[in-house]
């Protein structure tokens, strides 16, 4: 608890109060944000605002979480280790795709094969460390079954050792894409992801503390065994989460409306990724529909878009995508659609987090 505690106050302290020091450095080095000709017209005031804020916080989750474990004595277990890496691998791809922007003022980076490699590169390589490293009783940190609220009966390993491999990491890098580009999406207006990926993120602060105190090996009372969970170290991804959380909160006062700072590819790449490895680890990548609901909706307007494009041969069903600039043509203050989809991102990790406690308590023996 002290761990969780320290991790997730001292990441807010370090973004809180060292963001207008990076704020300076990265206007020094014109680290500035590009802001497209075809966007809306409020928009073209953001040209020159720095960018690539997510180093703030990938700088801020490593040294509070490290720290923490440190001062609470804990050893640091494999799981936490692999949603770091991903958060920072990740936040690497997004980066250099930032770097470019900024190298070339113009509003494309990395081109969209080139990123995608990248987030598959990353994936790849976390889901494939992520069934090694087992504890003493066998557990390794993620699973080749499908997981809901925990593994489900589809186990990818029944195709075979090879095959069964192969499609797991498939699996790994489409969740892990999904989910990175959806934050990645979401990141258009000022506060919005970083709002959004609070409360997203923040689930994992409560499940992993709960699948803790009800784990089958050292958690669970005996009376409560059968419904007990099989994930490993869910108190170190709850503190992983904290220290996030943390960060995306401090950073959040400076990248509010008007915000001062963005996060950059390299922030909302690096926070899908490690959604995505929370949610993987935690045995409950399909609840991440719900968690991640906001990046769904946002992602799924996008989608829509195109495709009633393509099949109407022109025609649109938003005044632009994402979905948040169809509300800003339409109208409404930036502030404003960013509060309401935070109560909508909101309520849905309400009715995550409520699924999650239900299955729980509706759990009945074998």
């Amino acid at each position: 608890m002290i761990a969780l505690l320290s991790a997730g106050a001292m990441s807010l302290v370090f973004t809180l109060a060292f963001t207008p020091l990076f704020i300076r450095l990265f206007k020094k080095l014109g680290w500035g944000q590009f802001i497209r000709d075809d966007g809306p017209q409020s928009h073209h005031a953001k040209r020159g605002t720095a960018t690539m804020g997510g180093i703030i916080i990938i700088v801020g989750t490593l040294v509070s979480y490290f720290l923490a474990m440190f001062i609470d004595q804990r050893r640091i277990p494999a799981s936490a280790l692999l949603v770091l890496f991903m958060m920072v691998g990740l936040g690497l791809v997004g980066f250099l795709d930032d770097f470019l922007k900024t190298r070339n003022q113009r509003s494309l980076g990395l081109g969209g094969w080139a990123k995608i490699a990248g987030q598959v590169i990353v994936a790849g390589t976390f889901a494939y460390l992520s069934l090694q490293f087992p504890n003493r009783h066998g557990l390794t940190p993620a699973s080749t079954r499908i997981s809901f609220i925990r593994d489900l009966p589809i186990d990818f390993m029944q195709l075979g050792t090879v095959v069964g491999i192969t499609v797991f990491i498939i699996w790994i890098c489409l969740i892990v894409a999904a989910t990175s580009n959806g934050v990645n999406v979401t990141d258009g207006l000022d506060g919005l992801a970083t709002g959004s990926s609070i409360l997203a993120i923040g689930s994992f602060i409560v499940i992993g503390f709960w699948q803790s105190n009800q784990a089958r090996f050292g958690g669970a009372e005996l009376a409560d065994v059968y419904r007990s969970y099989d994930t490993r170290d869910p108190l170190d991804l709850a503190i992983v989460s904290a220290a996030i959380v943390g960060g995306l909160i401090g950073f959040l006062w400076w990248n509010t409306s008007p915000a001062k700072i963005f996060l950059g590819d390299t922030g909302s790449l690096a926070i899908g990724g490690a959604l995505a490895a929370l949610a993987i680890l935690s045995r409950t990548e399909l609840l991440l529909v719900l968690l991640g609901g906001i990046f769904v909706i946002e992602t799924g307007s996008v989608i829509v878009q195109r495709a009633y494009f393509k099949v109407t041969r022109g025609k649109r069903i938003f005044l632009m995508s994402p979905i948040h600039h169809h509300f800003e043509l339409k109208g409404w203050a930036e502030v404003t659609v960013v509060v309401r989809f935070w109560i909508i991102g909101g309520l849905l990790v309400a009715a995550g987090v409520g699924t999650f406690y239900l299955e729980w308590l509706s759990a009945v023996p074998n």
